[in-house]
């Protein structure tokens, strides 16, 4: 497993484990990988549903106004500060920094001196910048924008809401952990609750599109295939990392159907960053340890599904006609897939109504049930256009 770059590198390149490139977090990169996925998806199904005319430009008037320099000045010299603080800081103190980028970096830890210079350089930069400007314009103008514009700020408010409400669900899964330390709980990078992300960042982006000038109805068709493609990716970050995030035991025999290699039926997770497991026999690495016995790869098991899923949402979206469908059929697929593979996952389990299941279970059962109630909704008022 690669917890960092330096481990992947080190395999492939035989470079030690650990070096300045530890600071590149696997689980991080394909994290920023799955918004990028996702991003493309919604793109070209935004210029699609254009070129189709389901979806319009809008025009919107820009009025420039004189700008307030001093707000500007004042601005620019925090944003020049904190990154001198924490530039400097990082330069002469790169182990602490490597060790623990995002605790480093969200830390009172920074150098004062080079926080103030590289401010009053950014502040006059600035300075010179809005004395070479001329005098604003207060003409009136209008500008046209397509609806794949407005891809970049839809997958930026998806992913800070959804970074957001995946945090704070994890939180709610370990109460206890976080009161012990709040502020780490809050900061940390690990520990994402998928599901708690994924209602967070609909309800934030519904709002947004609906301003915008998108129909939340087409848009929640085309989110679907976008956060399925994420979900592939993303996942894979959680393989490859080995956050934690894995099966239980399987001390079972391959069985003789199973044709695909041994470590997508049983894998140890060696060098995983959860630091779970015994002493990998001479390694003398930060992160040592593997599980023994293997456990199921199920990071693995939601990719090849959540792609499968894909594909086939991909190869039946022209052919619904009703705008909202793709999505509570989505609705259906990701909550059987999540409900089946919790069964053989690590989680916390929770006795509601006589059933012992974990919250991802429970939250996957109203997947279900509302992607069924969504189709019998949408297919019973429009029947009598499809008939047509």
């Amino acid at each position: 497993m690669y917890p960092d770059l330096s481990y992947l590198f080190h395999d492939l390149f035989g470079t030690p484990y650990d070096n300045w490139t530890s600071v590149f977090k696997t689980f991080g990169l394909l994290l920023a990988l799955a918004f990028l996925a996702s991003a493309y998806v919604l793109k070209l199904e935004l210029m699609r549903k254009e070129k189709e005319g389901i979806l319009k430009p809008t025009v919107i008037k820009e009025k420039k106004k004189d700008s307030n320099n001093l707000v500007s000045l004042v601005i620019n010299f925090v944003i020049g500060f904190i990154i001198g603080f924490k530039f400097f800081f990082i330069l002469s103190d790169f182990e602490v920094f490597k060790h623990d980028p995002a605790g480093t970096l969200f830390s009172k830890q920074g150098n004062w001196p080079g926080g103030i210079i590289i401010g009053l350089l950014y502040l006059a930069y600035t300075y010179w910048d809005l004395k070479k400007q001329k005098e604003s314009s207060l003409k009136e103008t209008e500008k046209i924008i397509h609806p794949y514009q407005r891809t970049g700020d839809i997958t930026i408010i998806a992913a800070l809401s959804g970074l957001v409400g995946a945090r704070l669900f994890s939180i709610l899964e370990n109460l206890d952990t976080f009161w012990d330390n709040p502020l780490e709980q809050l900061l940390s990078g690990s520990g994402l609750t998928i599901y708690g992300g994924l209602i967070l960042a609909f309800i934030v982006v519904y709002f947004y599109v609906k301003k915008k000038g998108i129909p939340p109805i087409q848009m929640m068709d085309m989110a679907a295939l976008a956060i399925i493609m994420g979900y592939a990716v993303g996942r894979l970050g959680c393989q490859f990392s080995g956050d934690g995030d894995w099966g239980i035991v399987n001390n079972l025999p391959k069985p003789s159907w199973f044709i695909l290699p041994d470590w997508l039926w049983s894998f140890n997770y060696p060098h995983n960053v959860a630091q779970q497991g015994v002493l990998i026999e001479g390694c003398q690495a930060e992160y040592c340890r593997q599980l023994v016995p293997g456990v199921f790869p199920t990071p693995l098991y939601e990719t090849i599904v959540s792609l499968i899923i894909f594909f086939f949402l991909w190869s039946i979206r022209k052919k619904i006609k009703i705008a909202g469908m793709l999505f509570f059929i989505y609705l259906v697929l990701q909550g059987i897939e999540r409900f089946l593979v919790e069964a053989i996952r690590v989680n916390p389990r929770y006795n509601y109504f006589g059933f012992n299941w974990s919250q991802a279970q429970y939250i996957s059962i109203g997947f279900f049930l509302v992607g069924i109630a969504g189709i019998a909704y949408l297919y019973y008022k429009n029947k009598n256009s499809l008939s047509k």
